[in-house]
């Protein structure tokens, strides 16, 4: 596989979830860019313990942190929105809302703590399973069950109730 259909296949899942962390366009893509040469580079080193989305998603998450502890992180001002990196990548519940509930819920996700944001787009976002996520995270079954339910509860109290309520608490079966 060549490295421009490399970055095709795997680019914008890994952009939308290094954006998730870092909240910033340009970083995201600094990220992901540093993430898909790495992996390309090294292709042949995959052990395949894990799927290789996982290794990847492994590999953005971990980059992200790295930014999120650097300098230059730390001097930077949030401002990107998150409507702006989940176009196109939307399920169909998700198709229903409004614009504005979008904002509105797009905005407290990104305000949660990272150890609740993390698990509720994973799950969410990028429907992945609770194992998945665990294994990625590198915790147990029940660390990810208990930050969904903390994250959904503080996404609850956040957006007071109604109709978001239904929407949280419908995809409930682990």
């Amino acid at each position: 596989m060549q490295l421009e259909q490399f970055i095709r296949t795997h680019g914008e899942e890994l952009l939308r979830l290094s954006y998730t962390y870092v909240k910033n366009k340009e970083a995201a893509e600094d990220v992901v860019q540093d993430v898909l040469l790495k992996a390309f580079e090294q292709r042949g080193q995959y052990r395949g313990e894990a799927s290789y989305r996982t290794y990847l998603y492994r590999m953005t998450i971990n980059r992200s942190y790295d930014y999120l502890r650097s300098w230059s992180y730390k001097n930077t001002v949030l401002t990107n929105k998150i409507q702006q990196i989940f176009q196109g990548g939307k399920s169909t519940e998700q198709q229903v809302l409004t614009i504005s509930e979008n904002r509105a819920l797009g905005k407290a996700v990104l305000d949660l703590p990272v150890k609740y944001r993390e698990a509720i787009i994973l799950y969410y976002y990028k429907e992945l399973k609770i194992a998945e996520i665990a294994e990625l995270l590198s915790c147990s079954d029940n660390t990810v069950k208990t930050r969904l339910r903390r994250g959904r509860e503080k996404l609850k109290s956040t957006l007071e109730g109604g109709a978001w309520d239904d929407e949280f608490s419908s995809k409930e079966s682990y």
